[in-house]
């Protein structure tokens, strides 16, 4: 009568394997609420200040703006 309580390698590799992937969908999951909870994060801006003097001055004059007056 054979010792069934004695895992195989297989059977030790598929536990493995099988937590490994429970732990990236756990970590996938995770991801996806952090970053639904920060939408800003995915707003395309200038990255630099170069890009950002030029982003100001091509966009156009606020006619409201008391600076402009």
């Amino acid at each position: 009568m054979p010792n069934s309580d004695q895992p195989t390698a297989q059977r030790t590799r598929e536990i493995l394997v099988g937590r490994l992937l429970l732990l990236v969908f756990g970590f996938g999951v995770l991801s996806f609420l952090v970053a639904i909870d920060h939408p800003d994060w995915f707003a395309i801006r200038p990255a630099t200040g170069t890009s950002v003097a030029m982003a100001n001055a091509a966009a156009p004059v606020n006619s409201e703006d008391p600076a402009t007056r």
